[in-house]
């Protein structure tokens, strides 16, 4: 009996891996469109298709940054300023991309760009840190897609959303677990949608990787000014040995975060250039081997190893 388990699941193995090695054809002709190049997942990805000479549209948020871009890749990747919180912006872009696509659509559309601050304990925050995330990393990328949609329908194309393996375990408090929530959600639907029209839906879920965006530097000077503004009745309440135990946390997290970004990028041109796509990519050990797992467990056990695990405010019951 056992064998006969042992021999489906390693053929079923086999059967998977020889489908997701089948490359779709005629890369050099296809555009994708990627955002938040300036640096991280996005700037690798860009440098990566582009050494597949694919045709990169990079979209950058700094002039800067475009230029840093430039300077790295072939004359066929062009860059494009890109805030994906202005409409106006976003409207420009996506006549810039229609320009240069023509008839042949856009195959990739990449929502890469994010931003991971404010992030701490929900008391701290008030709704403009909230709102401050959900318009880069889920409103923005919305409405990126929803302009860029019409251009991928015509390609028959593909969407690659970067969410995060905090989008099934929520780790922390203020807009990013939300945000990375909601592009799941979206993500889910608009997959089932566009099945009709042959696009493929792809969700990215990265573990913790050292870029810009998580690094100790930033999350901590996040962390110090939440506290800054908080209430002298809140500061009191979780006390100043709590806040010197969270950003202790924060300090080692640069150590404890994955440097090797390809194993993230990977997944997104995999994503755009199989033939048969993943749903979902888990990329890092983390993501694969504990939040993953987590997201399955019953969230009593969740919450009770994340009550045994954190740092206790000073007037805790």
């Amino acid at each position: 009996m056992w064998l006969y388990l042992v021999a489906l699941v390693g053929l079923w193995t086999l059967l998977r891996l020889f489908r997701e090695r089948k490359v779709v054809s005629h890369l050099r002709d296809k555009y994708v469109f990627i955002t938040g190049c300036d640096s991280g997942f996005g700037n690798l990805l860009a440098r990566q298709l582009d050494r597949r000479s694919m045709r990169v549209l990079a979209a950058c948020l700094t002039e800067e940054g475009a230029e840093q871009l430039r300077s790295k890749t072939s004359e066929r990747l062009e860059t494009v300023i890109l805030d994906v919180t202005k409409s106006e912006s976003i409207v420009t872009a996506t006549q810039w991309v229609k320009e240069r696509v023509g008839n042949r659509g856009l195959w990739g559309l990449v929502n890469n760009a994010g931003t991971s601050v404010p992030s701490g304990p929900n008391e701290w925050m008030n709704k403009q840190n909230f709102a401050s995330i959900l318009d880069v990393n889920l409103l923005g990328m919305i409405e990126v897609t929803l302009s860029m949609l019409p251009l991928v329908r015509k390609a028959r194309g593909r969407v690659v959303n970067v969410s995060s393996v905090v989008g099934r375990v929520s780790t922390i408090g203020g807009g990013y677990c939300i945000s990375k929530y909601g592009v799941e959600a979206f993500s889910d639907s608009l997959r089932r949608e566009l099945s009709y029209f042959g696009v493929k839906v792809a969700i990215i879920e990265p573990g913790f990787f050292l870029t810009d965006v998580t690094s100790s530097v930033r999350l901590s000077s996040n962390i110090q000014m939440l506290w800054d503004q908080t209430s002298s009745e809140i500061r009191e309440i979780y006390g100043e040995k709590y806040l010197a135990s969270y950003l202790k946390k924060l300090n080692g997290l640069d150590q404890m975060c994955n440097k090797d970004l390809s194993l993230v990028t990977d997944c997104m041109e995999h994503a755009l250039t199989a033939c048969h796509p993943r749903t979902r990519y888990s990329a890092g050990w983390d993501a694969k081997l504990f939040y993953l797992p987590l997201s399955y467990l019953p969230t009593s056990l969740v919450d009770a190893l994340v009550y045994w695990t954190s740092s206790k405010p000073e007037k805790a019951l």
